[in-house]
Parts: C-alpha cells; sequence; structure tokens
C-alpha cells in the first residue's frame, strides 16, 4: 500500500480533514478556570509553625533558590537545670524565578513544613517580585488541600499501630 504513489498525502489530508471537522476542546483560560487534577503543583506554600530551621531543604534545592535566616532564643524550661535554646525563623524566602518545582524541598522537609498548593496564578511583571517571603508563603497554605485519606483496607500507621496495641493494653 505505501508504494502506491501519493498514498502518504491522502493519508496526512484524511487526518487534516477528520481534525477539521472534530469539535474542539480549547479552554478559555481567563474566563473560565481550568479543572485542575487533584494535587496538582502549582506554588510551594510554607507553614512558619512548624520549620524548625533546619535548612535541609535550602541545602537540597539543586538551584539554591530558599534563602532562611534565622537566630537562637533561649527558652526557659521549668525545672532543667539550665534554659535550652531554639531557632527562631526570621526570612524564609523562596525565589520563584529561580525554582524549576521539583518538590525536592518539599520531600527534604522531615517537620511537614512545606507543601504544594495547586495556586498557579501569581505572574508578576517584574522578576523581582516573584521573590516570595515568609509571609506570602504562609498565604498560599490556605489553598493547599487536604492529603488523601488513608485507605481503609490498608496497613494502619506506625502511630496508630502504637495507639492501638496502649488502648488494647489499658
Amino acid at each position: 500500500m505505501s508504494g502506491v504513489p501519493g498514498y502518504g498525502l491522502g493519508k496526512g489530508l484524511a487526518i487534516t480533514l477528520k481534525t477539521l471537522v472534530s469539535r474542539s476542546t480549547t479552554q478559555q483560560y481567563p474566563d473560565v478556570a481550568p479543572e485542575l487534577p487533584p494535587r496538582s503543583r502549582g506554588v510551594i506554600a510554607l507553614r512558619e509553625e512548624n520549620c524548625t530551621v533546619c535548612m535541609l531543604c535550602a541545602r537540597e534545592c539543586p538551584d539554591w533558590c530558599i534563602y532562611i535566616d534565622s537566630h537562637k532564643e533561649e527558652v526557659v524550661v521549668p525545672g532543667a537545670a539550665r534554659p535550652r535554646q531554639r531557632n527562631v525563623l526570621d526570612r524564609f524566602d523562596i525565589d520563584f524565578s529561580l525554582c524549576m518545582y521539583c518538590g525536592i524541598c518539599i520531600e527534604a522537609c522531615p517537620f511537614d513544613a512545606l507543601f504544594w498548593s495547586p495556586e498557579f496564578e501569581y505572574a508578576e511583571y517584574d522578576i523581582r517580585n516573584l521573590l516570595h517571603d515568609k509571609d506570602r508563603l504562609n498565604e498560599w497554605m490556605a489553598t493547599v488541600p487536604a492529603p488523601p485519606a488513608h485507605d481503609p483496607q490498608g496497613e494502619p500507621s506506625k502511630e496508630e499501630a502504637n495507639a492501638l496495641k496502649k488502648a488494647g493494653a489499658a
């Protein structure tokens, strides 16, 4: 069949004709919001109270787009021999003009301080405004979806198993 002169041209025109008469699937974006899949990646959100300033996210970032500054504070614990020191977050900035949205910082965070928000409408006219500080990153937390429910047929987590053991022993 492929040896017939004009066969490839006819096949290409048939595909063009089929596409020409089929219904368009264009989304009218600014007027109609797109239907995003659940857990889609948009912007990184920060839950400031969970951040212990361990710096793992900044160290693991391949683009070095996370900037963290902190200071130490003494916390007096009643009954303790000496006061404890605690890191206090002063600055947590992410430069989204450098970020490649790989999610390594979110995976590296051991304290669940960073999350993916599905928000994607944060374009700026000036590239310098893509440096989001901790207050702006904290605003994105309102748009972070809840984690998916656990499978009722699956194994319980370690925490649930320990709680069940303690409840059964009591």
